[in-house]
């Protein structure tokens, strides 16, 4: 198969972690005989440095003329600690995310044996989780109506969402359920917000369309509070976009860091491939970062082109570098440090 991946590398630790995710698709590549074009293009605040746009048109015409994505991470902290800033990497995200229709992040959760006492949860509480959550993406009150009034210091920002939107991301959520133990988690707080109620009466008119799928609904807060206790119950989460930003996160943790777990954003065409860590600035060229997310979402990018004996074999590959402890300084626990470019090596070489 001949497969054209536009390269968004992005700021701080992304173009490291990149290179040894392309490390790991060149050589599943001439194992599996297929053949890669990569197509680099800038986003986030290197775009903005550039060309004064952290998405350039160039950029998206790359993208909508990719087969996938493979996206590093954006952010910096000149931008971070300027709030008067007017062009930000964080938009170049959001605008990259509307402009190609990327309305489901999908971003998994699972724990390593060989890992399983880095997490800071109790191991009885966390072996056996797999869990998946779908966020939608592209609207909610990162994307609804905002601003400042009575001379600025009142200031709105506004959820809204359509029945469409929330369809299409629980649509998703339901065949991704049927494909795994049939639990499907609704996450809204429809106790308080019209909009969440608006979720919750599309999800239940959906039901019937999936009677091998077992529908549950949560509080989003009362979800916090149980992802920390019982995260093995929970199968296939969808929730809005807010909700969803703030639970992926500490769901993060439940593996033991964050430079462990993958994700994709997926639309009705093209789909983006990401880790779920930031750009990192502080260890940025230092070779230290854990390029595994990174890796493992490029695993992700596989399976979703059909090629689940690829996506395996990298699976497989970054199993076995942990429990060899090829791994980098946040994995190390005191025993021998890798570099991010070693690890990279190790597993191309090892596939």
């Amino acid at each position: 198969m001949k497969l054209t991946i536009a390269l968004l590398a992005g700021d701080g630790i992304g173009p490291e972690v990149i290179d040894q995710a392309v490390k790991v698709c060149n050589a599943v590549a001439t194992k599996f005989s297929h053949e890669i074009d990569w197509r680099p293009a800038l986003t986030g605040a290197a775009a903005i440095d550039a060309v004064g746009d952290p998405y350039p048109e160039e950029t998206h015409e790359i993208c909508i003329s990719s087969d996938a994505v493979l996206f590093g991470a954006i952010g910096h902290p000149k931008y971070d600690h300027d709030p008067s800033a007017k062009v930000r990497p964080e938009q170049g995200l959001l605008k990259m995310r509307k402009k190609l229709g990327l309305f489901a992040n999908v971003r998994p959760t699972f724990t390593f044996p060989s890992l399983i006492d880095k997490s800071p949860l109790k191991k009885e509480r966390i072996e056996g989780t797999d869990l998946v959550f779908l966020r939608e993406l592209t609207g909610g009150i990162y994307f609804g109506e905002r601003g400042r009034k009575d001379g600025g210091h009142t200031a709105y920002d506004t959820c809204t969402y359509t029945r469409k939107e929330v369809e299409r991301l629980a649509r998703k959520g339901f065949e991704l359920a049927q494909k795994r133990s049939g639990k499907l988690c609704c996450v809204d707080k429809a106790n308080v917000l019209e909009s969440s109620r608006l979720w919750r009466e599309t999800v239940q008119q959906l039901e019937k369309e999936y009677p091998d799928v077992s529908v549950s609904y949560e509080f989003v807060d009362a979800v916090a509070m149980r992802l920390v206790q019982w995260p093995n119950e929970y199968d296939v989460l969808i929730t809005e976009n807010l909700f969803g930003d703030i639970l992926t996160d500490e769901a993060s943790v439940i593996s033991g860091s964050m430079g462990l777990m993958p994700s994709a954003s997926v639309g009705e065409s093209i789909g983006l491939y990401e880790p779920i860590h930031g750009s990192y600035p502080q260890a940025a060229g230092k070779d230290i970062a854990n390029p595994l997310a990174t890796v493992l979402s490029a695993a992700m990018m596989f399976e979703d082109f059909g090629l689940a004996e690829e996506a395996g074999a990298i699976r497989e590959v970054v199993h076995r570098s942990l429990e060899q402890g090829m791994v980098t300084e946040d994995l190390a626990d005191g025993k021998k440090t890798y570099g991010t470019s070693e690890v990279g090596d190790w597993l191309a070489a090892h596939l």
